[in-house]
C-alpha cells in the first residue's frame, strides 16, 4: 500500500512539473461503478419493471417518436431523404437520443434483435443528417444554418449532450461505432468553435458537460475533459447572450449568476441544475479541483437540508420548473419533475464516487424508489411529468407530452439500473443498492463473482454470495442505509418520530461478522473463498416522519415510511377519500404483502378517525376506520383520485370541503 501511494505521488509530481496536472493526474474518485453491461438483474422488484420498459415503455417511445410525432421525420428531411419542413420543438432531437440510450441498456439487459434493428435504423438516419463539418441539429439545418450557435437558449448543446450519452451507451451495449463516430465528429466540431481563445459559450440547458466526460472516458481523449471543464468555467461571468425568452435573462434560473466553484445554494431550473452539478462532480473527480468539490458539497447540503421533498423530488415551483425559496415545499402544488428526480440519481451517484460517502446513495435510493419511479405507470405506457405529494383527484398519468423529456428519461434510468448497484477499485468491492443481481470484478489477479439475493424493498434480508476463483483477501463495503440507523435523510429537514434503535445484523456463513464502520459502510476485511455468504438484516418497521418546523406545508402532519419507500393514502383504498383522514399520535401499524394489488406491494394499515361532512354541510361526524396506505410510487394507477403523503394529526388540518 505504501509503495502504491509513493508511486501515485511521483506520478503527480511529474505531471505537475510538465504542466498537465489538471487533466492527467490520478483521479480523485474513490472507486468506479461496475457498469450495466457487467450486471445481470434478476430482482423480483426491479426485473419486472426493467422488462416492462423493454416491452412496453420503449415501444411507446418508438411509437410517439417515429409515428405519432415528426421527430424521426425531421432527421429524414434534414438528410434530404424526404421533402418537408421542420415540425415540433427545437429540442425534440434530444428525445430521439434519450430513447436510443434507453434502447441501448435494454438490448444489453436482454437482447432483442428487432429493438436493435430499430436502433440501427434510427442511427442511419441520424448519421445521414449530420453535416460535413460535424454539426447535427434538425431544427437549424432546416430553419437556417446562419442562425446556428447564435442563441445559447436554443438547446443545440443540450441535444448534442444527449447524442453523446446515447452513442456511448450504444457502443458499450453493442460494440457498434457508427453513432459514436457521429458523436466524435460533433464534439470535434464544437471544440473547433469554442474553448480557450475561441468563442465564449454558456450552455442554456446543461447536459453537454457531463456527456463530454463520458466521451472522454470512452475515447481517452483529454480534449473532451478539458472542454467539459471549460464549459463549467464559462458560467457566472456574464458571457450569456442571445436569450430570446424573457425568463432566460434570469441568470439564477440558468445557473449563470455565479461561477460554479462559488455556488453555495441551488437556484433556478431543477433539471438543468442536476445536469450541471453532475458534470461538475464528474470533472472534479478527474481533475481533483477542490473548488468544484467544495462547491458541490455545499450546494448538496442546501438541497437536502432546505429544498428536497421526502420523496427525493426537487423543484417545488411550476413557474420556473425549479426552486423558489428555502423550505417552500408545498404538497398539492409540488412540481417535482420526473426528470429532476432522474437527475438526483445521476448527481448523487457522482458525489458518492467523488467522496466515497454512502449518504449520497441514501439520497439516490430515496429519489430512485419514490420521486423518479412515480413517473412511470405500472403498465409502463403512462407517465407523470410532475409528481405532487397530495391530490384532490385532478392528477392523471398521460400517454405523452408536448415536451416529452420525461418518458424516455425514466425509461433510460430504469433500464440502466445496473450502473448503480456495485462499485470497485483495485482493492475492494462496494454494494450500494440491494437488488437481486449478479456481477464479477477483478481484484488483483482474482475474479470475484458476486450475487445478491433479496426481496428488498419488501423485506430487509440481503444475502451476498462471494465466489472468487481462488482465495482472495479484500474489503467488502456494504452500505448501511441511513433510514435503518434512525436518519431518514442525511440532514435535519426530516426526522423519525419516537425512533428506537433496531438491531442491524451482519453475518458471514452464519456467524456474526467482524466489521468496521466508515462513511456509512460496513467494511468486512476477509480472505474470501468460494461459497462464502454475507447476510445483512435491516429492520423494516413502519416509521413516522415529521418535517422541520420551517416546512410550514407539513406542520401538524406526519408521513409514513417503511424501508426506503415513502407511503401515501389513496382514495380508492379508503372509501373514495384520502384528505379527510386524521392520524392520531398513538396510531399503531401493521404491514402485509398483497401480491394481487398494484403488481404486488406491501401495504400499511392502521385504525384512524375519518371525518365526514353531511350533505347539507351542517354536521360533522368522526368514525374510526381501517386505513390503508400504499407505496407512493404506485399511486394513480387505478384512475384519478384523492391522495396524500403528509397526514394531518390535528383536526384543523383535515380538509373537509374539497
Amino acid at each position: 500500500m505504501k509503495n502504491k501511494i509513493y508511486y501515485r505521488l511521483i506520478i503527480s509530481v511529474i505531471l505537475l512539473s510538465s504542466g498537465h496536472f489538471s487533466y492527467a493526474q490520478v483521479p480523485l474518485r474513490q472507486f468506479e461503478p461496475i457498469g450495466f453491461a457487467q450486471v445481470q438483474i434478476d430482482d423480483s422488484f426491479w426485473k419486472p419493471k426493467i422488462d416492462k420498459v423493454a416491452t412496453v415503455t420503449l415501444q411507446a417511445c418508438i411509437n410517439y417518436t417515429e409515428y405519432k410525432t415528426p421527430r424521426i421525420r425531421n432527421f429524414e428531411i434534414a438528410a434530404g431523404k424526404r421533402k418537408g419542413k421542420f415540425e415540433g420543438i427545437f429540442y425534440d432531437d434530444s428525445d430521439v437520443y434519450k430513447a436510443l440510450e434507453a434502447i441501448s441498456y435494454s438490448i444489453k439487459n436482454h437482447h432483442d434483435s428487432l429493438l436493435e434493428q430499430k436502433a440501427d435504423e434510427w442511427i442511419d438516419k441520424i448519421a445521414a443528417a449530420q453535416l460535413k463539418d460535424g454539426y447535427i441539429n434538425t431544427y437549424f439545418t432546416l430553419n437556417g444554418l446562419d442562425k446556428r450557435w447564435t442563441d445559447m437558449s436554443m438547446h443545440e448543446d443540450y441535444n448534442g449532450g444527449h447524442l453523446i450519452e446515447a452513442a456511448v451507451a450504444y457502443y458499450n451495449a453493442t460494440g457498434k461505432r457508427k453513432l459514436l463516430d457521429v458523436t466524435i465528429r460533433f464534439a470535434d466540431h464544437f471544440d473547433s468553435l469554442f474553448g480557450p481563445g475561441k468563442r465564449h459559450w454558456v450552455t442554456g440547458h446543461e447536459e453537454l458537460e457531463l456527456a463530454l466526460v463520458k466521451l472522454y472516458k470512452t475515447t481517452n481523449d483529454s480534449r473532451y475533459l478539458k472542454l467539459a471543464n471549460w464549459l463549467l468555467e464559462e458560467r457566472g461571468h456574464g458571457y450569456a447572450y442571445g436569450y430570446t425568452w424573457t425568463d432566460w435573462k434570469d441568470t439564477a434560473y440558468a445557473q449563470d449568476k455565479t461561477p460554479v466553484r462559488d455556488t453555495k445554494e441551488i437556484t433556478g431550473h431543477a433539471v438543468r441544475a442536476m445536469y450541471l452539478y453532475t458534470g461538475a462532480a464528474d470533472v472534479a473527480s478527474f481533475t481533483n479541483d477542490d473548488g468544484y468539490v467544495n462547491a458541490m458539497k455545499t450546494v448538496w447540503d442546501d438541497v437536502v437540508n432546505r429544498n428536497m421533498y421526502l420523496t427525493g423530488g426537487i423543484g417545488s415551483s411550476g413557474n420556473n420548473e425549479g426552486f423558489s425559496v428555502d423550505y417552500d415545499l408545498p404538497n398539492e402544488q409540488a412540481y417535482c419533475e420526473t426528470c429532476a428526480s432522474v437527475g438526483m440519481v445521476l448527481w448523487n451517484q457522482r458525489m458518492n464516487l467523488l467522496t466515497g460517502e454512502s449518504k449520497y446513495i441514501d439520497v439516490l435510493e430515496r429519489s430512485l424508489y419514490n420521486g423518479a419511479l412515480d413517473g412511470l405507470s405500472l403498465s409502463g405506457d403512462h407517465f407523470f411529468y410532475g409528481n405532487p405529494l397530495a391530490s384532490t383527484g385532478k392528477n392523471a398519468r398521460r400517454e405523452w407530452f408536448g415536451t416529452a423529456c420525461c418518458p424516455a428519461n425514466i425509461a433510460r434510468l430504469v433500464a440502466s439500473l445496473g450502473n448503480y448497484i456495485y462499485a470497485k477499485n483495485d482493492t475492494a468491492i462496494w454494494v450500494n443498492l440491494f437488488v437481486g443481481s449478479k456481477t464479477s470484478a477483478k481484484i488483483g489477479r482474482s475474479t470475484i463473482n458476486v450475487e445478491q439475493q433479496t426481496n428488498y424493498p419488501w423485506d430487509g434480508n440481503i444475502k451476498i454470495h462471494m465466489d472468487p476463483d481462488k482465495k482472495t483477501k479484500f474489503a467488502l463495503h456494504v452500505r448501511i442505509p441511513g433510514w435503518a440507523s434512525g436518519k431518514p435523510v442525511p440532514g435535519d429537514l426530516y426526522h423519525f418520530i419516537n425512533y428506537s434503535d433496531k438491531k442491524i445484523s451482519l453475518y458471514i456463513n452464519g456467524k456474526e461478522a467482524p466489521y468496521t464502520n466508515d462513511k456509512g459502510y460496513a467494511i468486512i476485511n476477509h480472505e474470501w473463498k468460494k461459497g462464502d455468504i454475507v447476510e445483512l438484516n435491516l429492520p423494516m418497521d413502519v416509521e413516522k416522519i415529521a418535517a422541520k418546523e420551517t416546512v410550514t406545508a407539513d406542520s401538524g402532519r406526519i408521513a409514513l415510511q417503511r424501508g426506503p419507500l415513502v407511503y401515501c393514502v389513496e382514495g380508492v383504498d379508503n372509501n373514495g377519500h384520502a384528505l379527510n383522514i386524521l392520524l392520531p399520535d398513538n396510531a399503531t401499524f401493521t404491514s402485509s404483502f398483497e401480491k394481487d394489488l398494484l403488481n404486488g406491494v406491501t401495504v400499511i394499515k392502521t385504525e384512524a378517525p375519518v371525518i365526514t361532512v353531511s350533505n347539507d354541510g351542517l354536521s360533522v361526524t368522526t368514525t374510526n376506520k381501517t386505513i390503508t396506505a400504499i407505496p407512493y410510487y404506485a399511486w394513480c394507477n387505478r384512475g384519478s383520485n384523492d391522495m396524500e403523503v403528509w397526514l394531518p394529526t390535528k383536526i384543523k388540518n383535515v380538509r373537509l370541503n374539497y
